[in-house]
């Protein structure tokens, strides 16, 4: 930007941009750097499926992650077996009765292996066990 020289006296009504896209950079990053401490569970690859009708639940979610190596999470908390799963889990339904469970196991896994962990979330007192999915397109 060049610099007024001379006797014009008064007020300069030229916008300086510069600042604004400073603070927009700066946003920006933070947003970049903040954004993947959003994801809550242990990231997976999530089966296809189509888009559901249905009234979707509004209560925060227990996040339940098997990964395709068949290690479980609960939240941001790796359990090594299924008894110490159904001890976390039975903690986590006594903070929390009336949250849901969402199961977000990978697609490269067999259906035994998801339904082994749905049934320790079950003997751990949860009712209903919510499975994520990637929307097909």
């Amino acid at each position: 930007m060049g610099m007024a020289v001379g006797g014009k006296k008064g007020v300069k009504s030229d916008i300086n941009v510069t600042p604004l896209v400073d603070v927009v950079l700066v946003l920006l990053i933070i947003f970049m750097v903040v954004t993947p401490m959003l994801q809550r569970g242990k990231s997976v690859e999530l089966p296809k499926a189509g888009k559901d009708e249905s009234k979707e639940n509004t209560k925060d979610p227990i996040v339940l992650s098997v990964t395709a190596a068949k290690e479980m999470w609960v939240e941001s908390t790796k359990v090594d077996d299924h008894t110490k799963l159904q001890e976390v889990l039975r903690q986590e339904h006594t903070a929390k009765p009336v949250a849901p469970i969402l199961l977000k196991g990978d697609s490269t896994l067999k259906v035994e292996d998801v339904r082994k962990v749905m049934d320790t979330a079950r003997k751990a007192g949860f009712k209903g066990i919510n499975l994520a999915v990637e929307e097909k397109r």
